[in-house]
């Protein structure tokens, strides 16, 4: 009884917690915009940014259209066109106009919905971007830098108003002077693709995770003896994979630890140290190279990498050759005494991989500038 009661509760819940619109949300679409712009070119509208009397020039009129692309990752691209005309007796550049003067601007703008960091609310999604465009006004010609921040309120998929401010930074700025531009538009989404909300994707996970649940107790009404008999068998199963996965642990911690033990004897080996400007093998080094030897012949399963260095001395292409020589060198002391070629190769870094503060231009003692002139042993397989 108390199992088809939790049964019931399930079913009752699950049906109250039905995806409904308010959980989906507009991911990506295309969207055209008319409205209309003010344009604050008076010189100082980074300081006085609401001089609307002095310093505003208002279009009555529609007077800017976009176009533009928006992607599921929050990212958009559009373009804009808009014109505007700076009155008589408004502050241009900090001068007061004689005439009437058009404006045009053509701008190209990338933006980010904060939404993405913020969550969607479904109407209102606000917005930054960057971008750049080309502005005639005040009869000067001008290519801009630009900043924007704005936001757009919906009513539907498809309708809503966009408000936005753009700030816009002349590339010369030696005989024109910043602006600023606000808009607001009608806009209208096209090609529109929907999917949910976060709260949308937490509830579809809630619901299936309820179904699964009401499945799993409609499954254990109608077959108690068979869950007993499942449950035991499940439990085994898992017992056996917590062995098995706690012996493959152990099997991959100790070929770990081996590995790590044989790289120690690598790095107890030491380097190979060359002599300055010189890539032949010296008595002691070839000593060190039969150690080497001997230990890949103890672990036939070992394959190595020779790394060959220089000191800055030097240009940095003869370096690079230098050190070239110096691991094909190593490598075939190593392959001549036995040692097949394909269990051992070479890379050669020239002078950019120093191991102290030896660069170009640094005084550094002779032992100093020998610590780097050097081949080294990394194990690649084992």
């Amino acid at each position: 009884m108390i199992v088809m009661a939790l049964a019931c509760f399930t079913l009752g819940v699950a049906q109250d917690m039905e995806l409904t619109k308010k959980d989906s949300i507009v991911q990506s679409y295309w969207m055209v915009s008319l409205g209309t712009n003010a344009v604050d070119d008076s010189g100082d509208e980074f300081r006085e940014l609401f001089d609307v009397r002095s310093g505003w020039n208002i279009a009555p009129y529609p007077s800017r259209v976009s176009i533009g692309r928006y992607f599921k990752n929050g990212v958009g691209l559009e373009a804009i066109g808009s014109h505007n005309r700076y009155k008589e007796g408004k502050v241009v550049d900090e001068l007061t106009l004689t005439d009437d003067i058009d404006y045009w601007g053509f701008d190209f703008r990338v933006s980010y919905d904060l939404n993405k960091i913020l969550g969607h609310t479904g109407f209102f999604d606000p917005y930054i971007g960057i971008g750049a465009g080309y502005t005639d006004a005040n009869n000067q010609g001008r290519g801009t830098y630009n900043g924007v921040l704005g936001f757009k309120t919906w009513f539907s998929d498809h309708w809503g108003l966009d408000f936005n401010t753009t700030g816009k930074w002349a590339m010369d700025t030696e005989n024109v002077t910043n602006h600023i531009q606000h808009a607001i538009a009608v806009a209208y989404r096209f090609k529109v693709e929907k999917g949910l909300s976060r709260k949308g994707q937490e509830k579809l996970a809630l619901l299936q995770e309820m179904e699964k649940e009401q499945k799993r107790v409609q499954d254990s009404i109608a077959r108690a003896d068979e869950k007993a008999r499942l449950l035991a068998e499940q439990l085994q199963k898992e017992k056996e994979a917590a062995e098995l996965a706690a012996a493959e642990k152990a099997k991959k911690e100790a070929k770990e630890a081996e590995r790590n033990a044989l790289q120690t004897r690598l790095h107890q080996l030491g380097n190979v140290y060359f002599k300055f400007n010189s890539s032949y093998l010296t008595t002691d080094d070839k000593e060190l190279l039969d150690k080497l030897v001997n230990i890949m012949e103890e672990e036939p399963n070992l394959n190595i990498k020779v790394t060959a260095h220089t000191d800055s001395r030097g240009t940095e292409k003869y370096n690079q050759w230098l050190s070239e020589r110096r691991a094909q060198r190593t490598v075939d002391y190593v392959v001549s005494k036995g040692i097949s070629k394909d269990r051992i190769v070479y890379e050669a870094y020239g002078e950019t991989q120093l191991v102290n503060e030896c660069t170009d231009g640094v005084y550094c003692t002779e032992e100093k500038h020998s610590k780097n002139r050097r081949s080294e042993f990394l194990i690649i397989e084992f």
